[in-house]
């Protein structure tokens, strides 16, 4: 297939294929095999000892990892820019979530090997994910902080100004989310009943901050959330 051009696929701007520069996502888009999963399709399993990374390319997928009780918990979202697996390529452990996708999805897969080898010709590839994998761990870190010392709307908040800021994309009047979360997943990410959440939901449309629709989910007023959110205008 022809060369993907940075200027007709954009991806977020938190992504790594949205942080690296033109020439330096080419060259990681040439690497590896390209590969279609469609919606509920497992790309990677909780416990298995492949080593593979998946570059996303487009649709996003759902991080889950099985808690105490046996279910299974929803850790994170990833949309086409992001990778996935990069933890087991780089330490040889076994795979520590669960990835889904949700939806049709396409990727390139890329053997540790492949990866290792472009990391060290490319340094400045090699800082992007680093500095990726670090926020991830902030990510999760905010979570656990978030559960603890703020109210449901107020984490509701946070969690939609952090998806927005990193996946979304503007559009008159707003920015609209690069994912699509139904109400129990929201819930797992904020650590709350999905009943609290589907009350925040609605008193963030009634205050004109949000917009849902069938497959779209718009941030009307971002300033004004990040109010909401307890966040300082630049935060994210």
């Amino acid at each position: 297939m022809p060369p993907y051009s940075p200027s007709s696929a954009p991806w977020p701007a938190g992504s790594l294929l949205g942080k690296l520069q033109p020439r330096a996502r080419q060259e990681l888009l040439d690497l590896g095999v390209e590969t279609r999963f469609e919606a509920g399709q497992v790309l990677l399993s909780e416990g298995a000892h492949d080593r593979h990374v998946l570059l996303l390319l487009s649709g996003f997928a759902k991080v889950t990892a099985r808690v105490e009780n046996g279910e299974a918990s929803l850790l994170a979202v990833r949309v086409g820019g992001d990778t996935v697996g990069e933890m087991a390529a780089m330490d040889g452990a076994p795979r520590s979530a669960t990835v889904t996708a949700c939806g049709p999805m396409t990727a390139r897969v890329l053997q540790p090997g492949v990866l290792r080898a472009l990391l060290m010709r490319r340094p400045d590839v090699a800082i992007v994910l680093t500095g990726i994998v670090a926020d991830r761990l902030r990510w999760a870190n905010r979570r656990r902080l978030d559960f603890r010392g703020y109210p449901v709307k107020v984490r509701l908040a946070r969690l939609l100004v952090e998806l927005a800021t990193t996946y979304g994309h503007p559009v008159d009047g707003g920015v609209v989310l690069g994912c699509r979360l139904t109400q129990p997943e929201l819930a797992a990410l904020t650590g709350a009943a999905e009943t609290t959440v589907h009350k925040g939901l609605r008193e963030l449309r009634e205050e004109g901050l949000l917009e849902t629709g069938y497959g779209s989910t718009v941030i009307r007023d971002l300033p004004r959330l990040r109010r909401i959110a307890d966040l300082a205008p630049e935060e994210w």
